[in-house]
């Protein structure tokens, strides 16, 4: 595999993150519509580069994990959650999910987490098994919380501690 990189999101990387997001929209991770003309900016109020790891290899970004807090509370503060994770196509399994996952734990260590969560689509079985992998294990499962492609979807809350 060609040398990669993790690096913060730079502003610049807006059109590449959206593009890369719109290119591997699936039910398989998504519950909101695919995207569609006109295009929102990748970046906003509530998520901007610096919640966002970028994974990139030949100098083009082929990856990202969005970094944030579960919720506002302060006493929650010691949590992060990923709330967002993209591989290009051409790059699963080769190792840029599983770099990113572990960065995106360095980052929530470094900025004082002690617990880093993330939910997934319980049909996600390639996500899933990743996860766990990475020691992250099922906290708990809101059965058929989502109706996508015609079928129920469970949301599956995952942990782990830092």
């Amino acid at each position: 595999m060609p040398d990669m990189h993790i690096r913060t999101a730079l502003p610049e990387d807006d059109d590449a993150l959206a593009r890369l997001d719109r290119a591997t929209w699936s039910t398989l991770h998504a519950v909101q519509p695919r995207p569609q003309p006109p295009y929102d900016p990748f970046f906003n109020d509530r998520f901007g580069p610096r919640d966002h790891l970028v994974a990139e290899v030949d100098q083009r970004i082929v990856g990202y994990v969005k970094l944030g807090y579960p919720t506002p509370l302060l006493v929650n503060a010691h949590v992060r959650q990923i709330q967002g994770f993209v591989v290009a196509e051409e790059q699963r399994g080769k190792g840029v999910g599983r770099t990113l996952i572990r960065a995106a734990m360095d980052e929530a260590r470094r900025q004082g987490a002690v617990r880093i969560t993330l939910r997934v689509l319980g049909h996600n079985t390639p996500a899933r098994k990743l996860y766990e992998a990475e020691g992250f294990v099922i906290e708990g499962v809101l059965p058929g919380e989502f109706l996508l492609d015609g079928a129920y979807v469970d949301d599956v809350l995952m942990g782990r501690p830092l």
